[in-house]
């Protein structure tokens, strides 16, 4: 069975963790976002299926991902059925809910990241917030992202496998998302994560152990990655970057 991936194709935004987890598994997927409206893919699909009157639960908005007649939405909530059938969560009940409360963190870390360049409205552009989203950058890089990076470091020393990945002696899919959230920050924030990186080096190890995967490395070089940009989550604003 090939999954069906539906995001748009324009950015990695909140479903990068879920395209390197396909990934990372060797998944058969087809990312549906990216795919030609000639072939009954492509925006307007998403746009289709999502104004579909089927009886199938309706997702509220993308990520979501189709496995045969289900529908499952929300990036941590697909991460939770991959992690069960491609070996990325441990297979013990307290294991499997340990990586989704990990990625549940992952995701309250992405909404504070995005905050920081709008922190007043997804419906107002960046230049009409820049005052608050330099308020609220200069808050997230001095309190809240080594918070989050912290807890992440503690849980990374003290795994009892001493493997440098979260959870047990294997990646998993929370390591794959720390791996995008390390990169991510770098990518937005240069200047600030290299004065708050080395703080965290357990963090920054596991961001290259993980781009050295094979399957990662080879996706990381191949055009299904898609560059940052200044439409996703991740956004280079210099003014930011303090």
């Amino acid at each position: 069975m090939a999954y069906e991936f539906y995001y748009w194709p324009w950015i990695q935004g909140r479903g990068e963790v879920v395209r390197l987890a396909l990934e990372y598994a060797g998944a058969s997927y087809v990312d549906i976002g990216r795919g030609s409206e000639d072939d009954g893919q492509g925006v307007a699909a998403i746009r289709a299926f999502l104004a579909s009157d089927a009886a199938q639960p309706q997702p509220y908005a993308p990520p979501f991902l189709k496995a045969g007649d289900m529908v499952i939405s929300h990036a941590a909530n697909i991460l939770l059925f991959l992690g069960g059938w491609h070996d990325l969560a441990p297979a013990d009940e307290a294991g499997y809910l340990w990586a989704h409360g990990l990625q549940s963190m992952v995701s309250d870390f992405v909404k504070e990241i995005h905050d920081t360049h709008h922190p007043i409205s997804n419906a107002l552009y960046y230049e009409e917030q820049m005052e608050p989203a330099k308020l609220r950058s200069e808050h997230f890089l001095e309190i809240r992202a080594p918070k989050y990076l912290g807890y992440f470091e503690r849980v990374l020393a003290g795994n009892p496998a001493k493997s440098g990945y979260l959870i047990g002696e294997n990646p998993t899919y929370p390591d794959l998302s720390i791996f995008q959230m390390v990169a991510g920050l770098r990518y937005a924030f240069p200047k600030a994560m290299a004065r708050i990186e080395p703080d965290f080096p357990m963090a920054s190890r596991l961001h290259d152990t993980v781009a050295a995967l094979p399957r990662i490395a080879g996706y990381l070089a191949s055009e299904r990655r898609i560059p940052f940009n200044e439409k996703g989550i991740f956004r280079c604003y210099p003014d930011l970057d303090d």
